[in-house]
């Protein structure tokens, strides 16, 4: 049986955080991951380049049944600290749009920095290792297909169901409940919204359309790109609004944010009546969306011919487009996972549960969840970092 003093399961952004942290200290880590190398959703994050954090982090961008749980690690280790240690490596990096910080480079050079942190700090790593038991009792075991382990610590960095082709499952979830810790119920975040077959046929033609909207769910609003795909909706402001999605909801479009189509629409017929009612708007939409929001109005013929109240319904197909989906494109596509081990159970300062001394749960298996834009990152290295200055 090998000794150590630390053994963290996931080679992920928190898993080698906490590890780079634990072995700084002096700690002796071993740490495993089923993958062939580390780190694999940081190398095809951003793509390829890494939105490796957000200069405007703050609580009411992360989601949580206790959303105040993630103040202590990300106010102790701050983007600001990251964002020194990326220059530290010599890594350049740009602000790419509403403060997200990307390699200019590849997302290998995130990885490599900190693969050649876990060797400075002498973690051993077990790459391509399955983990087939992991038991509690004067410390913990864990037996691997490289043998056993055994340490008064374990750290459960393992991620959340999201892309599994990486081999991402609900391992870290399986291990809380074993030792007692209560879960937030999972769902795919930050995923395409998909629609019933007749929508998918509607919108058939704008496939690869892309638009800058503002997209609403009850009260929350994003106001970013939206992409029209063969299934449904993608793109930023999508993927935004569906960690706050429930099924049965409608999500409410703004095709023309900041814009006054009734007043354009108005001016055009004034102007030049004689026009097609999708000709004038297609000044203020790509023409396809255009043609599509006049036949949603129900309108027909030229400006000329069209009353006060026919425009007022072509304003609300483009300014108050509502749609209901039917699902996700679930865990296949979603960026994280939404849920997880349950805060109540931990100490936001450590990480630490409070029922298994010795156990910390960090990352996406736990119940935080950031926006897009690096948001989730930033909260994988604060984790980690507050479990590795005293696992």
């Amino acid at each position: 049986m090998q000794r150590f003093d630390v053994i963290i399961l996931g080679a992920g952004a928190a898993g080698m955080f906490c590890a780079i942290e634990a072995g700084r200290r002096g700690r002796q880590v071993a740490l495993i991951d089923h993958a062939r190398a580390p780190g694999e959703k940081i190398r095809i994050s951003g793509g390829g380049r890494c939105n490796f954090t957000n200069l405007d982090i703050a609580p009411e961008k992360f989601l949580s049944q206790n959303p105040r749980f993630a103040l202590s690690a990300l106010r102790r280790y701050t983007q600001h600290d990251f964002i020194e240690r990326v220059r530290q490596a010599g890594i350049a990096f740009h602000e790419k749009t509403l403060g997200q910080l990307f390699c200019d480079g590849s997302s290998r050079q995130i990885v490599s920095m900190l693969v050649s942190d876990l060797q400075q700090a002498g973690v051993q790593l077990y790459l391509g290792t399955a983990v087939s038991d992991v038991s509690h009792g004067d410390g913990f075991t864990v037996t691997t297909a490289a043998g056993t382990l055994h340490a008064p610590h374990l750290v459960v960095a393992t991620g959340g169901k999201s892309i599994p082709k990486m081999g991402a499952s609900g391992f870290g979830y399986q291990l809380a409940e074993q030792f007692g810790h209560r879960l937030v119920e999972t769902r795919p975040a930050l995923v395409p919204l998909t629609f019933s077959a007749g929508q998918v046929e509607e919108m058939k033609p704008l496939a690869g359309v892309s638009v800058h909207a503002s997209v609403a769910c009850g009260k929350t609003r994003f106001l970013e790109g939206m992409l029209f795909t063969h299934r449904g909706l993608s793109g930023p402001s999508i993927l935004q609004i569906s960690s706050y999605w429930r099924e049965g909801q409608a999500v409410v479009v703004d095709l023309a944010p900041g814009l006054d189509s009734l007043s354009v629409l108005a001016d055009e017929k004034h102007r030049n009546g004689r026009q097609a009612v999708h000709t004038a708007l297609g000044k203020m939409l790509p023409e396809k969306l255009a043609r599509q929001a006049v036949q949603r109005a129900h309108v027909q013929g030229n400006l000329a011919d069209q009353s006060k109240l026919a425009l007022a319904r072509v304003r609300d197909a483009v300014h108050q487009w509502q749609v209901v989906p039917v699902g996700t494109e679930g865990y296949r596509t979603a960026e994280v996972t939404l849920g997880g081990v349950d805060t109540k159970g931990l100490d936001a300062k450590t990480m630490e549960s409070r029922s298994v001394r010795g156990l910390f749960f960090i990352g996406e298996v736990v119940d935080v969840t950031g926006w897009l834009g690096g948001y989730n990152f930033q909260w994988a290295w604060s984790s980690g970092w507050a479990a590795g200055q005293v696992a």
